[in-house]
């Protein structure tokens, strides 16, 4: 296995490594697996487009009218005064006009019907009077208004989305506007997942002194499945060295990349990052952030049989800030997709103090509203990286910056919402 860039990291401080540098770098890492497959349209909802999808036809196909109106030649209007035009027919949208405009006439035309032959402009309905047989054009018109041109959406021969894309409603709906009926998308992205502890119990299990049970593993599945990824549970793993290893080795031999939760944490058994060395090359990282602090990533296996590794710490919502900030977008670029080099952030107005020390980027949970028309933003409450409630709560991380202290009520903060991230 090819030696990972972990030198390029050397320089920092292992008490420091920023959160836009370690993000960096994963993306700097990485790169997408390969492997594609066709599917029809409808099942390529949240697929990650292998190919362009080239534009067999223009669109639209034809000039059409924007509008309910009639279709005149703008050469027989009169600039300062009225015009009366004599109407010859209609043209409706699927159902042309069998005729061509002469001068000083016009014809009713619908939102979408094709442009009868000899007209170049349309007159909306609502400014037009009718007069008998005649039809009244006010003065004031413009050439060519109301009318779309074939092609001014797409354009045969082009590509319509490029190579990619994660297929969303709207590109579904270009896409059969196409006349397309399927598509070729990546393949799903194989990620294996489990929890590694004496402590964690499985659901449905008593609990004994001390236990807890595993909810990181829901939260992960969670996340991983709202991504598109082909999620393999492997459950939990006890700390021992010989399951661990077995863990890890099959892991590797089936997924694309492994995701676990605890183990990475200082002073915690030092087997975990033994094994991990003797297995792969994976780099242990401490991150300048709250919650989250610990990670690990680098790659564990040989040739087909590797997978990237992404070590979690074990608190529920470390775990979680963790994931969208890091993992996230790795597993995105993995998929094919190009990630945003950073998480899009809005101001907001802070309702509550909130006590920070300078040093670390804290990523608190919060809960937005409308005040006054301006966005404001509430902390949850207790922010302990055990309390997952925190994130049951929220509907957004408050970002506080690292050279950032005690933050007073009422001043700006910046928030990343978690619709479209989670």
């Amino acid at each position: 296995m090819s030696a990972l860039p972990f030198t390029c990291l050397d320089d920092y401080d292992p008490d420091a490594l920023s959160v836009a540098r370690a993000r960096q770098f994963l993306l700097d890492t990485v790169q997408p697996v390969t492997g594609h497959e066709r599917v029809f349209v409808r099942e390529a909802l949240g697929r990650v487009l292998a190919e362009d999808v080239i534009s067999p036809v223009d669109v639209p196909a034809h000039d059409n009218s924007a509008m309910d109106g009639w279709a005149v030649r703008f050469a027989d209007l009169s600039p300062d005064g009225e015009t009366r035009l004599k109407a010859i027919g209609t043209a409706f949208a699927g159902r042309p006009l069998d005729a061509k405009l002469g001068a000083g006439e016009t014809a009713r035309i619908m939102t979408g019907a094709m442009i009868p032959p000899g007209a170049d402009c349309v007159v909306i309905q609502e400014v037009v009077k009718v007069e008998d047989d005649r039809v009244v054009i006010p003065p004031g018109q413009q050439p060519a208004q109301n009318i779309r041109r074939a092609g001014e959406d797409l354009q045969a021969g082009k590509a319509a989305i490029p190579a990619g894309r994660r297929l969303r409603p709207a590109e579904l709906g270009v896409i059969a506007s196409l006349g397309i009926a399927e598509v070729s998308v990546r393949r799903r992205l194989r990620v294996a997942l489990f929890s590694t502890g004496d402590e964690l119990c499985s659901l449905g299990m008593p609990l004994a002194a001390g236990a807890v049970y595993d909810s990181n593993r829901y939260t992960l599945w969670g996340m991983l499945t709202r991504l598109g990824c082909e999620v393999i549970d492997m459950g939990v793993v006890k700390d021992d060295p010989a399951a661990l290893e077995a863990a890890l080795r099959e892991a590797a031999a089936s997924s694309d990349a492994i995701i676990t939760s605890g183990g990475v944490s200082v002073g915690e058994a030092d087997f975990v990052k033994q094994l991990m060395a003797q297995l792969g090359e994976v780099a242990f990282w401490k991150i300048a952030m709250k919650p989250g602090k610990p990670m690990a990533f680098g790659k564990i296996g040989q040739g087909k049989e590797s997978a990237w590794l992404f070590g979690l710490p074990g608190n529920p919502v470390a775990v979680m800030v963790t994931f969208y900030q890091f993992a996230q977008p790795a597993l995105m670029k993995l998929m094919g997709i190009d990630p945003l080099p950073k998480l899009p952030t809005f101001a907001a107005r802070c309702a509550a103090p909130i006590k920070k020390g300078k040093g670390r980027t804290e990523f608190q949970r919060g809960i937005l509203f409308l005040e006054n028309g301006e966005w404001c933003v509430r902390p949850t409450g207790h922010q302990g990286s055990g309390m997952l409630s925190s994130m049951a709560k929220a509907d957004c991380f408050i970002v506080l910056e690292a050279e950032r202290g005690k933050i007073e009520a009422g001043e700006l903060v910046q928030v990343q919402t978690f619709e479209g991230l989670v």
